[in-house]
Order: C-alpha cells, then structure tokens, then sequence
C-alpha cells in the first residue's frame, strides 16, 4: 500500500476509524528531516500490509497539527482503534520506526 495524504476531510474516516494501526506522519515540504524519512515510510508502505501509513502537511493542514500539538516536524505517531499508542518526534532510522509499532 503506498502512503495516504491526510486532510481534515479524510482524517476521521482514514485514521480515527481505520482497523489497522496508523503510522501518522506530520511533515511539511520544506522540512530537511522529514525529506530524509520520506523513502524511510514510502518503504514501511510497501512492504507493511498489517499498518497504513499516513501523512499530514502541517502547513495545509494546522488545525490537525494543533489538534495533536505538533510543535516540531516530523512527528510521528501510532493511532490505533482511534487512540495515540506511541509517538516520537525528529527523524529516526527504519528499526526504530518499526519498534514504534
């Protein structure tokens, strides 16, 4: 499966109801270390059939950022059954990523 964009729109369906465990991504365009884990999470997309990986833009999309308080990109977060089960903040390598789940 390849990574999801998030909007305001699509959050609760995608995310908040979805009946796998969500890697969450919140990223803006300009943001070096989240360029850096971009291939990182389009790979745990790949080969993850278990989770769906998820992203939101920041920038288009701040009430979501506040909603989580999301004060430095990247941040990453497991949703699931509707509630954060993990977090982790800045760019980390592909294990420690996958420990999050």
């Amino acid at each position: 499966m390849s990574v999801l964009h998030i909007t305001k729109d699509t959050f609760e369906q995608e995310v908040m109801a979805s009946d796998k465990p969500v890697l969450l991504d919140f990223y803006a365009t300009w943001c070096g270390p989240c360029k850096m884990i971009a291939p990182i999470l389009d790979e745990i997309a790949a080969e993850r059939e278990d989770i769906k990986v998820c992203k939101i833009n920041v920038d288009e999309e701040p009430e979501l950022a506040n909603a989580y308080k999301v004060v430095s990109i990247p941040t990453l977060f497991v949703i699931k059954d509707g509630q954060v089960v993990n977090q982790s903040l800045g760019a980390k390598p592909k294990p420690q990523i996958l420990e999050m789940l």
